[in-house]
């Protein structure tokens, strides 16, 4: 029996929450299954490490801590907020920046004290324990062309 590991396509089911118990996302409930090909940087590293070994028919239940890296104070930013104009700003909400290189870079607007606008660059689970269930469906050679019967 195929192992997740190097050169090999998984089909899966997965669920992920905060260790608070919130839950984040889930794909147990969708009737096709997502597939991905170990290693292709679909999912995070850790989590490619926790599954890795696993066969067709396995579940598990792991905790990743710092999976979106760790919160970094150096990534919040303080802007004036004339910079932002007539636009309405809320806390919570998502706006896109061009990093120097002119990339598309997503900020999180956290607060707005008098004439300033705090903008947190990190990653919205950076420094967050995470807890994933994952159940392995089916494992094969990532360069196998599926056959769908009828």
């Amino acid at each position: 029996m195929s192992a997740v590991g190097p050169g090999k396509r998984v089909c899966l089911h997965f669920s992920v929450a905060l260790s608070s118990g919130e839950q984040l996302d889930s794909t147990h409930e969708r009737n096709d299954p997502p597939t991905m090909v170990f290693g292709d940087g679909s999912l995070l590293p850790a989590f490619e490490a926790a599954i890795e070994g696993m066969q067709a028919g396995e579940q598990g239940r792991f905790v990743i801590k710092n999976g979106f890296g760790e919160w970094n104070e150096d990534s919040v930013q303080h802007f004036p907020r004339r910079q932002f104009g007539e636009q309405l700003l809320e806390p919570g909400m998502v706006m896109h920046f061009a990093d120097a290189s002119g990339a598309e870079l997503p900020g999180i607007i956290k607060d707005l004290p008098e004439g300033i606008v705090v903008v947190d660059f990190n990653h919205p689970l950076a420094g967050r324990e995470l807890v994933f269930s994952v159940d392995i469906l089916r494992v094969m050679d990532a360069d196998a062309t599926a056959v769908t019967l009828n």
